[in-house]
């Protein structure tokens, strides 16, 4: 029998393209859509692998990446030493422990408005739409190459911006992926029949408080900074622990199914 895959993905940076990001040094300026890609009969073991880490940390909110890289807010505590070299002991066996795979589509600001500002202007997409179709495209690839159907999840962001994930899945299933097919071809995209196929029910909106939202959290900023700095040590850690779908794909086919880095020319 078939086994359903899961797709939790959660979002990192602005989709706006003409909402800059404040001027960082390392350069980053993007938005990203990512997180875990994993079998339905895997979610127990990743749910359990999040609470023995927060028992065992009595942490009892959600795991932040942001606040756990920047040690503030409630893991404010982590810029203790001796807690902090224990914790990260742990953490970094939780992502390298659970059964699941990272997939994520990251589009850099800089270079999708040199590529599109001129033409489009204010007609742009929002960064969400390239995000979102790749991702899930890519995901669905996976599911329906190792015979099961993809189920997604994601975590709830605004109405505007919750209708607008709702609106792109139903575009894959009635247009296919939306873009240019002959500048596009390399990437053999799924057609709607395809989605239509592989896709199972509806995108399922949920809060931080899933465990599997806050793991794919996790995930994500590995990916995205990936994109800049391929020695940044999580992504190292994530591929060398064969935990991103780059690190188990042949190279001729990390272009069309694996992590991908859109408009990252300059």
């Amino acid at each position: 029998m078939s086994e359903d895959y899961y797709l939790y993905f959660d979002d990192s940076g602005i989709r706006f393209p003409e909402k800059q990001q404040a001027q960082r040094k390392d350069g980053m300026d993007y938005f990203a859509l990512g997180g875990l890609l994993f079998k339905g009969s895997d979610r127990g073991v990743i749910i359990e692998a999040h609470k023995k880490l927060c028992e065992k940390w009595n942490i009892s909110y959600p795991l932040h990446s942001s606040d756990i890289r920047g040690k503030r807010g409630d893991f404010a505590w982590l810029n203790e030493k001796p807690k902090h070299d224990g914790f990260f002991d742990d953490f970094n066996a939780l992502l390298c422990g659970v059964p699941a795979l990272g997939f994520a589509a990251v589009v850099d600001r800089v270079g999708y408005n040199k590529r599109y500002e001129e033409k489009y202007g204010e007609k742009r997409w929002w960064m969400c739409k390239t995000a979102f179709s790749i991702l899930v495209e890519r995901a669905a690839k996976y599911a329906d190459e190792n015979g099961g159907r993809l189920k997604i999840r994601f975590e709830e962001c605004g109405k505007r911006e919750d209708r607008a994930i709702l609106e792109y899945f139903k575009d894959l299933k009635t247009s296919g992926m939306p873009f240019d097919t002959e500048n596009s071809a390399k990437y053999a995209f799924l057609k709607p029949e395809d989605f239509q196929r592989i896709l199972a029910g509806e995108p399922e909106r949920s809060t931080k408080k899933s465990p599997l939202l806050q793991v794919a959290d996790l995930y994500l900023y590995p990916m995205a900074k990936g994109g800049y700095d391929k020695e940044f040590p999580p992504f190292k850690m994530l591929m060398e622990n064969k935990k991103l779908i780059d690190s188990i794909l042949p190279e001729a086919k990390i272009a069309s199914c694996g992590i991908k880095y859109s408009c990252f020319e300059r």
